[in-house]
């Protein structure tokens, strides 16, 4: 699912007592980590990446841009590095930045992931890369999948946390208008379909970029889907309402839209809904700058309460 899209379990070869594979095949996984590298490969943007090996996994950072890094972007289900180049360069210009693939999503890192959807696993692999890189203090920017890590994470190297369009603290709207169109590229992708499937993820007049749309069809040719992730249990969100939070959607976002999200936001997490005009689901390709300045905004209360210490 990109981002949020619902997809379709699978059963899937053993990895472990409690691990599974997300692709096909080996040469399934071959494709898309050549997409991935040769995307990154070609990116004009200065960048370095590291691989790090954690306990029964392994994540693969992206580093861009200038300075101390400050923010850590952690991508939604079945996007990664190379697939979000678009808020990278956005981030990058203002701050250095980590770009996350998250192991057992389509990418770089492993392809192994829990048999049943937890982040407490997401967000401890999170936590454990963060401490191998001996990681300054960051403020980290979840899409999706992302935010629902990032609420998990209890790594303190997290000095605080934007949550864009972030599943796990409602469940996820998706209507037959959404449905039949990911079904068709789940079953029996083509380009065609993948494109047709995004133009539910964008504001009205919105086109996600082409290399977006062209990922998405690597995925679903090449990987297992996963489920939506579900909410998370209250008493992780709870642990989040006294540090530096803020929480946004696109006001055109179908699966978490303002009137569903808004209110769960304040409820569990004690804070009011920043709502993006003029993006859907994928705000982060839509409005990168809209983002970054609350990126920006956030970066000031934790540096305002670090100040203060």
């Amino acid at each position: 699912m990109p981002g949020s899209l619902v997809g379709v379990v699978v059963r899937c070869p053993t990895i472990g007592a409690h691990l599974r594979t997300l692709y096909r095949s080996k040469a399934d996984r071959e494709v898309v980590a050549r997409w991935c590298r040769s995307r990154l490969d070609a990116w004009a943007v200065p960048h370095r990446c590291e691989t790090v090996d954690v306990a029964d996994a392994r994540v693969h950072l992206t580093f861009v841009g200038a300075g101390p890094f400050r923010v850590l972007f952690v991508p939604g289900t079945n996007f990664n590095a190379a697939s979000s180049l678009t808020i990278a360069e956005a981030l990058a210009r203002r701050w250095g930045v980590i770009l996350v693939d998250l192991p057992g999503q389509p990418g770089l890192g492993s392809g192994e992931r829990p048999r049943a959807a937890h982040r407490g696993w997401y967000g401890g692999k999170l936590a454990e890369a963060l401490d191998a890189i001996d990681a300054e203090p960051v403020v980290g920017l979840g899409h999706s999948l992302g935010g629902s890590v990032l609420l998990a994470c209890d790594s303190d190297r997290i000095a605080g946390r934007v949550l864009l369009a972030p599943a796990g603290i409602v469940p996820l709207h998706v209507d037959l208008c959404m449905m039949v169109p990911s079904l068709r590229w789940l079953v029996a992708p083509t380009l065609e379909r993948t494109e047709s499937m995004l133009d539910g993820f964008t504001a009205p007049g919105n086109v996600p970029p082409a290399a977006v749309a062209r990922w998405l069809y690597l995925v679903a040719s090449h990987c297992r889907s996963t489920l939506a992730p579900p909410p998370l249990p209250d008493e992780t969100l709870q642990r989040r309402v006294d540090s530096p939070l803020i929480v946004a959607t696109g006001a055109h976002d179908r699966f978490l839209p303002p009137e569903r999200l808004g209110p769960a936001a304040r409820e569990q997490l004690g804070v009011d809904l920043e709502v993006i005009e003029g993006a859907g689901h994928l705000a982060g390709d839509e409005r990168p700058e809209t983002v970054t300045d609350l990126v920006d905004v956030l970066m000031n209360r934790v540096d305002s309460r670090a100040d203060r210490a």
